[in-house]
């Protein structure tokens, strides 16, 4: 009876916070970026980041970008938006992804008009809804995104997820990242919806490390899946790619990223 009305009060919550947002006025990139670019912090970098499941999923579900498709990550631990070079990460011919290396290890100066068709962008866990920070959380999703429209990008932000024992951070991350991205024409890819649907619908799944912050495998995951749906407008539901997971934690993470994106951009 407990774990039963734990449930509902789970999916109560979760409710609660998808009703409470601003809808989102970009909900599919056409055409979707072949390349890309993650800006960010920790929540990007932990368990060998984020992009190295993304890459799993578009290798097996988008074979029409094999040869093509390409991410990098740039993360700052404890980052904010604002501390992030912008201009210097796309300047082409002496910034990211300028140059490469072959199978027998050579050097190749990469001649890219544009390093990145896409620019995937997070906020500190707190930024954007600190007291002190929120501000700041807008002026640089404006000026990022600018630079990044300039340097021929499209600009995509990251909605971040609530802390393990805060969950009123998701419906309020989730309507200041929505704001923003109506704001500046960017999509808004909904991870930190998705995680919510995940603790309602299977509270036992843990997305969290220790610190009640950080990502566990499964919540990175969980990331990438939303983000591939988000992007490539395809559920990842059908992919065999289940990094070092589970069969049945991988499904379920898919069908949750879907399921979010969906709802999110309904």
């Amino acid at each position: 009876m407990k774990i039963r009305i734990a449930v509902l009060v789970a999916a109560f919550a979760f409710a609660g916070a998808a009703l409470a947002q601003t809808s989102p006025k970009v909900k599919s990139l056409n055409p979707p970026p072949q390349t890309l670019l993650l800006v960010g912090n920790s929540f990007f970098y932990f368990n060998d980041s984020m992009h190295r499941y993304l890459g799993g999923m578009v290798a097996e579900g988008m074979p029409e970008l094999r040869g093509k498709y390409r991410a990098t990550s740039v993360t700052i631990s404890g980052s904010g938006l604002n501390w992030h070079d912008m201009e210097a990460y796309l300047r082409p011919g002496s910034g990211m992804a300028s140059y490469s290396f072959t199978a027998d290890n050579k050097v190749v100066f990469n001649k890219f008009d544009k390093p990145f068709e896409g620019v995937i962008m997070n906020d500190c866990s707190q930024c954007p809804i600190h007291p002190q920070l929120k501000e700041l959380f807008h002026e640089f999703a404006k000026k990022h995104s600018e630079t990044v429209v300039k340097r021929g990008a499209k600009p995509i932000l990251f909605m971040t997820w609530a802390y393990q024992d805060m969950p009123e951070m998701t419906a309020q991350l989730a309507e200041q990242y929505t704001i923003a991205g109506n704001a500046n024409d960017a999509l808004v890819i909904p991870a930190g919806l998705a995680f919510a649907r995940s603790v309602a619908k299977s509270p036992g799944l843990n997305l969290y490390n220790a610190d009640k912050r950080h990502p566990t495998l499964a919540g990175s995951y969980l990331g990438a899946a939303t983000i591939y749906a988000a992007l490539y407008g395809k559920s990842p539901a059908g992919l065999k790619y289940r990094a070092e997971l589970d069969e049945t934690t991988a499904g379920f993470l898919k069908e949750v990223a879907w399921e979010t994106v969906r709802e999110y951009y309904k």
